[in-house]
């Protein structure tokens, strides 16, 4: 499942940094603006105990994670929606992805330059913010241009719907809203707000990058970010980024470990951020387990078990006929898929069944 999350940010932020933490594929990181011309993408394994445990208990041959992309897009400045900075390049590799990593510097080094010369997250956040919004709002003008006057004279049901949808989103960027406030209440409204690609409806992830010491507490700056954010629908995360990128370079999992815990951390911050980025594209995880492989499959959640088989082969999920659902809690308080037969914990279901996070599945079809 090709779902990606793009990392954006103003020049100096930590951008590639983090991505590097993220991933084998090394973007160049260094203290000058434009570093990362061309979008680099990383395959990243999302870290999951409960994969852990499935090859603890069945000892496969082979082992598969759950993966995510993400995409380290270069710093964008003021005046990207106007072309200064490679803008329209760097705006179109956003429109790309299907959701927004927003890294946020909020450390004080005076070795690191900042492209508009002091550290400001909520400034540097509304700059960014800007940009795309003004984009979008060229996008809306030209659609209600093309709309309203089928909407207001005619009886094209379609154009109305849409008319009032574009009204909605053009006044929620006028007023530096981002078009993610805008929720339609019909699924074609839903459909039609989905197809107009805007920047600012795609989910929001921002990342606060601290230094060290405010790796557990973070500090003001982070605090400011969140009374900002409030009302956005947008989620945050405190990362330092430095230190990840010291974890990254220590060879065995005790001494990255050790180094956490000095830091106050029970677990790294690249781990919280993979996470988060699974979500914020509305991912969710089965798993096939057995002596062969144990495999953790992708899906969008609310999918229905034709949909889930379908990820493994096209061929499944056009000749389904059933699946067998395992609980992973059963799975793992049981023992083995045997057990939870015998204790009637196996459930059969149908093409309407909606598959749950965590469910070992196997499915049944004919073609």
């Amino acid at each position: 499942m090709s779902l990606q999350c793009g990392i954006v940010g103003l020049p100096n932020v930590g951008k590639s940094t983090l991505f590097n933490c993220l991933s084998s594929a090394k973007a160049q990181s260094a203290n000058f603006p434009f570093c990362t011309i061309e979008p680099n993408v990383g395959v990243i394994t999302v870290p999951d105990d409960r994969l852990t445990k499935l090859v603890e208990m069945c000892q496969p041959k082979s082992v598969v994670p759950a993966t995510v992309e993400i995409v380290d897009i270069a710093g964008l400045v003021k005046g990207a929606s106007k072309g200064e900075g490679l803008g329209n390049k760097f705006l179109a590799n956003i429109r790309e992805t299907d959701a927004i990593i927003h890294v946020l510097r909020c450390f004080d080094d005076d070795n690191i330059t900042h492209v508009d010369g002091s550290v400001d997250p909520v400034r540097d956040k509304e700059i960014i913010d800007a940009e795309l919004q003004i984009k979008d709002l060229e996008t809306v003008d030209s659609r209600i241009a093309r709309t309203q006057k089928q909407a207001q004279t005619g009886g094209d049901k379609v154009a109305k719907m849409q008319y009032e949808v574009l009204r909605q989103i053009k006044e929620a960027l006028e007023q530096g809203k981002p078009a993610r406030t805008v929720q339609p209440e019909t699924p074609d409204e839903q459909k039609f707000l989905k197809e107009l690609m805007l920047l600012t409806s795609k989910p929001v992830l921002y990342v606060c990058n601290v230094d060290e010491a405010s790796a557990a507490t973070g500090n003001h700056y982070v605090e400011a970010v969140r009374d900002a954010i409030q009302g956005e629908g947008a989620q945050l995360l405190v990362v330092a980024a430095a230190t990840e990128a010291d974890i990254a370079e220590l060879d065995t999992f005790e001494e990255r470990q050790e180094f956490l815990e000095a830091a106050g951390l029970t677990e790294s911050g690249v781990s919280r951020l993979i996470r988060s980025a699974y979500a914020l594209l509305d991912l969710q995880t089965f798993f096939t387990a057995g002596a062969d492989e144990v495999r953790a499959w992708t899906f969008i959640r609310g999918s229905k078990a034709p949909k889930c088989a379908g990820i493994i082969h096209t061929d499944f999920e056009k000749g389904f006929i059933r699946a067998e659902v395992i609980k992973y809690d059963d799975y793992v308080t049981l023992g083995s898929e045997s057990a939870v037969r015998q204790a009637g914990k196996l459930s059969i279901e149908g093409k309407e069944y909606v598959a749950q996070d965590g469910d070992i599945m196997h499915f049944l079809f004919n073609v």
